[in-house]
């Protein structure tokens, strides 16, 4: 049986941990292997459009798993 430690992507529970130390400024672990994060800015949205999202993809070094959030409404993609 795979357990959610062995699952690929962050679980809900590990994805609102990595929101709320990005949001208070603190240093990024990864919820897996506890190593820091690294942090890669992301503009978003084309020319003559309305709106431009900007995003932070959070990325691990050990473990390969990452997670996006939108940075203005602190939630996933």
């Amino acid at each position: 049986m795979v357990g959610p430690r062995d699952r690929a992507q962050f679980t809900e529970a590990e994805l609102r941990v990595l929101r709320e130390a990005f949001a208070s400024r603190a240093p990024v672990e990864c919820p897996r292997c506890a190593v820091a994060m690294r942090a890669r800015s992301i503009g978003g949205g084309s020319f003559g459009l309305g709106y431009a999202r900007r995003r932070e993809w959070l990325m691990c070094p050990s473990c390969k798993r990452s997670a996006m959030f939108d940075v203005k409404r602190g939630t996933r993609n």
